[in-house]
């Protein structure tokens, strides 16, 4: 990776350092070992609803998508054998003894996560699928003494529509990530993730959950070859100030803000603070009276930029305890940023311009999907690299379940079995501590 110089001090989402004076390639996809592991849990780790599974072989519901085939409900009793088959999945999936294979129950054998070990992921991350899912369907046979002629009714419960349908959306085990087909193009796989999905996974701590989102993204664009050369620094000074609270600059202008700020407010600090440390400088006064900025360092300007995105959101979002406004949100504060300093907004306008199209769909023709349902894969969301996505996130962690398509329905089992996984729970924490071992 290219030689960056920079160096920042990390905090979390109360304001406490988590860590000072880090080299800014610190806190690469590439070097983090944090990083590294949340990238490697997301394409590892599935999620099954067990109780659920139990329920669909007892009822017939096996098809998925509301189908019901009456009359061929099994008594599998899959509760009540419930640990016997989690040890047989983790047997089947272990590769070699004191491997990464982790096979764990939770809340009482009712949900049960998988992390697949790295020796399986062969060029294809969906074995962190398919491998826990045939080991399941396995286990449940053997443990539950399944015949011949029931067999394939366990198939069905846990693999859903597949093979008829690619996408075994409709399966038992559930991840982070979407299957191969339904990417957008060429890296596309880490910003293939609803918005709802990791709101719930950091139980709705809007901070964490825009870092945790944002840290996704950013790996995405190192996967894009977005992060080549000189736009490397760029792209992890966004990480930086916008993910992870560089210097504190995120949550200073939310607490300034917080109380009886509005979305202008927020912005005309972020410019203030941006004049304060020289991060921008006059090129020039106009007749008017209006002063054209200009920065010497543009990255390090776009890198404020989005941090002070993020922040107006909050705040604004949190002043209604609503999520709906993010795209007009994300649409004011660069259209505001423009007009103070003469500056390009975020991402040289891509952000506004994605802020748009966000708004359109799910305002307009669409109007039933809500910020949460969106993901940095979507058509009109890819556009901005790395830092739309989590401020939706952070809207969404913030939103007091006013929308219709909310965390706690689409996404409760990712929060319930991955937001015990300390890397996704405090993903901030996390990043500075793998920051430290680099220094």
């Amino acid at each position: 990776m290219a030689k960056v110089e920079d160096k920042i001090d990390l905090y979390d989402d109360r304001g406490n350092v988590l860590a000072s004076d880090v080299p800014l390639d610190a806190i690469s996809p590439l070097r983090n070992a944090a990083i590294k592991r949340i990238i490697s849990l997301t394409i590892r780790t599935g999620a099954t609803d067990m109780a659920k599974l139990d329920k669909k072989l007892k009822t017939g519901e096996i098809a998925g998508k509301g189908m019901v085939i009456r009359g061929v409900g099994r008594d599998i009793n899959v509760m009540g054998n419930v640990e016997a088959i989690a040890e047989q999945v983790e047997d089947m999936l272990r590769v070699e003894e004191g491997d990464d294979t982790r096979v764990e129950l939770i809340a009482g054998g009712k949900r049960m996560l998988t992390e697949v070990p790295t020796a399986r992921i062969l060029s294809d991350y969906s074995v962190g699928l398919t491998a826990a899912m045939g080991a399941l369907t396995h286990a449940i046979i053997d443990v539950c003494d399944v015949s011949m002629w029931d067999a394939p009714y366990v198939h069905a419960a846990v693999w859903g529509m597949y093979p008829q349908d690619p996408d075994p959306a409709d399966g038992a085990v559930k991840m982070l990530v979407d299957i191969p087909m339904k990417n957008e193009g060429p890296g596309f796989v880490l910003r293939n993730i609803p918005v709802n999905h990791l709101a719930a996974t950091v139980r709705k701590r809007a901070l964490q959950g825009a870092a945790l989102t944002m840290i996704l993204e950013e790996a995405g664009q190192y996967e894009m070859g977005n992060c080549m050369g000189p736009h490397e620094r760029g792209h992890l000074l966004d990480l930086a100030y916008e993910g992870l609270n560089a210097n504190n600059m995120l949550h200073d202008l939310i607490k300034e803000n917080g109380k009886t700020g509005t979305l202008a407010d927020v912005v005309y600090s972020g410019v203030e603070k941006a004049k304060a440390d020289g991060v921008i400088k006059p090129l020039k006064k106009m007749p008017s009276g209006f002063v054209v900025y200009d920065a010497d360092d543009m990255q390090l300007w776009n890198a404020y930029a989005s941090a002070i995105m993020l922040a107006a959101v909050c705040v604004n979002t949190a002043s209604m305890r609503a999520g709906q406004p993010v795209p007009s949100n994300i649409m004011y504060a660069n259209v505001l940023m423009e007009q103070e300093t003469g500056l390009p907004g975020v991402d040289n306008g891509m952000a506004q311009g994605a802020s748009v199209s966000s708004s359109f769909f799910s305002h307009s023709i669409y109007g039933g999907g809500g910020p949460g349902v969106f993901y940095g894969n979507h058509i009109v969301t890819r556009h901005a690299k790395g830092q739309f996505i989590p401020c939706f996130c952070a809207a969404m962690c913030i939103d007091a379940d006013t929308m219709y398509f909310t965390p706690s329905r689409t996404s409760a089992l990712y929060g319930e079995v991955l937001g015990a996984i300390p890397e996704f729970a405090e993903p901030m924490k996390a990043v500075a501590d793998g920051a430290k071992e680099l220094m």
